[in-house]
């Protein structure tokens, strides 16, 4: 409207004037035209770049973004969405496309999180009801070997017999473990026993027993029969772990030092060590620091060190794996015993006071099978005491019985003592007749 009345105005003015009025007219009109036309480009332009923009964030996030969460979920990074959740380009930060991005990350990090979970539980329950399974079924062969063992004295079949029952022994270790770290009890509650015992029951429960060396003493410390069990299995993976990872002509040494806060057991093996990777990832299984996935154990199932780290975690052991200590250029396993853990030796029952011999001896008390019970001295050797009554002599045999004598065999004596008792005496110068 205003260019028909400015076009109106312009014709009613003088030709020369209108000519000159018309001229800037048209030159401001093309002028302002011209500057819509560039704006307009602009916003074209400004709207070409954002939406190659966001064509390029939506390829960052399926080529980049989606696959570093996958790794950071896979690693248990503790903030994965935080720590690749970062967009391409900074001017859509905060932008619709950018918090449509974001949400679509955390949905996928939670429903991968929730399948994980589903998983790892479904495994772990497996494996549980696998060991409980088991479990039974090995104490009972181990059971049925010992009483064979103890009822056959044959040599040869004892020698044939006891590989047997060194094999159900393993198995018996083995199965604890995997029942540890379902988070189970090891079983088996036990007296105090002394240290030496219990290395010893470690080395017994390895495949390669003849080549660990123990000493053949130690201090008289004795371990809290609840802890016994834990430190025998504990002890067991390390020595056999030692041994698979030497040599079959190489020992395996085992020595234990008493320090002031604790005991130090030291496991050394002339393997060929660990390189710096593998040796970080064994200390973190036998920290117990890491959550135990069955999902994630391999083929095969590697759970002997992360056994090693539930059990020292889960009763207060410290195990520690080094390179530099070790006597023959292998890894040194230390495992710290705290002195909270050790008892005092049990005392030895009071020694009866002597006294008089009984008049009577005690009578026997039958033992098991019909067998006679003696009394056992501390040194579990049998007591045997002076009897109270004195030795008597054995009696002569006694002589045959006379056979009885034949009837009225005694009429004839008994007149003779009646007839010479009713005779007369003879006087004294009288002699008797013919």
């Amino acid at each position: 409207m205003s260019t028909l009345i400015e076009n109106a105005a312009l014709l009613a003015l003088p030709g020369g004037v209108a000519a000159g009025v018309a001229a800037v007219h048209y030159a401001r009109s093309a002028a302002r035209h011209r500057k819509d036309a560039s704006a307009a480009d602009r916003r074209a332009a400004n709207a070409e770049r954002a939406a190659a923009a966001r064509d390029e964030e939506a390829a960052y996030l399926v080529q980049s973004r989606l696959p570093a969460l996958l790794y950071a979920l896979q690693q248990q990074t503790e903030d994965p969405i935080a720590a690749y959740s970062a967009a391409l380009h900074q001017s859509l930060a905060g932008t619709t496309i950018d918090h449509a991005f974001q949400e679509l990350l955390e949905q996928v990090a939670g429903a991968l999180s929730e399948a994980a979970a589903r998983s790892e539980g479904a495994a772990r329950v497996a494996v549980q009801a696998t060991t409980k399974s088991l479990q039974p079924l090995v104490y009972e062969l181990q059971a049925a070997i010992t009483k064979l063992l103890d009822a056959e004295h044959d040599p040869k079949t004892l020698e044939l017999v006891q590989p047997i029952d060194h094999a159900a022994s393993q198995m018996a270790r083995r199965l604890p473990i995997i029942s540890v770290l379902t988070g189970g009890w090891p079983g088996r509650l036990r007296d105090d026993v002394v240290m030496l015992d219990v290395v010893r029951g470690g080395v017994s429960r390895i495949r390669d027993y003849r080549r660990v060396r123990v000493p053949a003493t130690m201090p008289p410390i004795y371990v809290a029969g609840r802890l016994v069990e834990p430190l025998v299995l504990l002890l067991a993976e390390l020595m056999d772990n030692a041994a698979r990872s030497s040599s079959p002509q190489t020992p395996v040494e085992v020595s234990v030092l008493e320090t002031h806060n604790a005991v130090s057991i030291e496991i050394h093996d002339a393997g060929p060590g660990m390189t710096p990777e593998v040796l970080h990832e064994a200390r973190q299984r036998v920290s117990g620091a890491q959550p135990v996935q069955f999902t994630k154990l391999g083929n095969p199932a590697a759970f002997g060190l992360l056994g090693v780290g539930v059990l020292a975690a889960q009763y207060g052991f410290r195990v520690s794996l080094d390179l530099d200590h070790s006597r023959h250029g292998g890894v040194r396993a230390v495992v710290q015993v705290p002195r909270s853990m050790l008892v005092l030796a049990p005392a030895a029952p009071p020694e009866p006071a002597p006294g008089p011999a009984p008049a009577h001896p005690a009578p026997a008390v039958p033992g098991p099978h019909g067998r006679q019970r003696y009394e056992v001295g501390p040194d579990g050797l049998p007591l045997r005491r002076p009897s109270a009554l004195p030795r008597r002599e054995p009696a002569p045999p006694a002589a045959p019985a006379a056979a009885p004598p034949p009837p009225n065999a005694g009429q004839a004596l008994a007149a003779f003592v009646q007839g010479t008792r009713s005779a007369p005496a003879p006087t004294p110068n009288e002699e008797p007749s013919p």
